[in-house]
């Protein structure tokens, strides 16, 4: 029985996580029989990476990026740059990140946390989201954007970059407004099933206004599973499931989208080949 005629890619998934420990073979498995020919799987930190790298090894259409996660910087040494530069290095390597701000999750928010606290996690997340944009633009390699409850934090970072290096907002959820200043420094949206929820109107409006060469599509596997998998463990299959919505939200068709966004992500990870 043959595949599907429209393919896709899921620039960003956690395949390392343990929620997939017990059953990858199966789940790279079932993407491929939805057409997902090719899966980014990101590292988070220093050992998330060494296992994403060791994935991407495993599975031909795995590929693999190297990072620290903002919400992981609290555990991350001053200085960043020489272990991923060496980890970027791998051939199946195809970006840094994810690496960004995130002021969603901040000290003060939880028991015991206060706003000094905040301040001090804020400045370690741009130190280390700016020591992985200096490392991407030494290298030629492209940046997976973490930029939750803080996009303009992201951008006064990102943009004295913006010149040397692309990066790909992933997980958007912004404004057109902010997906047009996206844009304009020349990256990327990336959208995840959010765009099936019931209440994210709003997500598929901007959906609509993204240039088509400026768009991608990812699970953030195994979050944000889209409808109908809604509260279930996400997986790079359902890449199907959102693009189905999104070639509608847009007023095109799938095939169109998939020769699009694959375009898009041969020119965004030129070492994927």
């Amino acid at each position: 029985m043959l595949g599907p005629v429209e393919t896709f890619c899921d620039t960003h998934a956690h395949l390392d996580f343990p929620d997939f420990a017990s059953d990858l073979d199966a789940v790279i498995g079932r993407a491929t029989a939805a057409g997902i020919d090719r899966i980014v799987t990101i590292g988070c930190d220093l050992e998330s990476s060494e296992r994403a790298i060791a994935v991407a090894e495993r599975y031909p259409g795995v590929f693999a990026t190297v990072g620290w996660h903002p919400n992981y910087v609290d555990h991350a040494p001053d200085d960043v740059r020489s272990d991923l530069a060496r980890l970027a290095r791998h051939p199946k390597v195809v970006a840094i990140g994810e690496c960004g701000v995130d002021h969603y999750r901040l000290p003060s928010m939880e028991d015991g946390g206060s706003v000094d606290d905040d301040a001090r996690i804020q400045a370690k997340q741009e130190l280390i989201f700016r020591q992985q944009l200096e490392v991407a633009a030494d290298l030629g390699l492209n940046v997976a954007i973490h930029q939750r409850a803080a996009h303009r934090a992201a951008m006064e970072v990102f943009r004295p970059f913006a010149d040397r290096v692309r990066g790909v907002f992933h997980c958007f959820v912004g404004t057109v407004a902010e997906m047009q200043e996206v844009v304009e420094v020349g990256s990327l949206v990336s959208f995840t099933g959010i765009l099936t929820f019931k209440n994210a109107a709003a997500i598929r409006e901007t959906l609509a206004e993204v240039p088509s060469d400026r768009l991608m599509f990812e699970t953030d596997s195994p979050y944000l599973a889209p409808v109908p998998y809604r509260g279930k463990r996400c997986e790079p299959a359902y890449v199907r499931d959102l693009t189905l919505k999104a070639a509608e939200v847009r007023g095109t068709t799938l095939a169109a989208l998939s020769e699009s966004t694959r375009a898009n992500v041969a020119r965004f990870f030129p070492r994927m080949g």
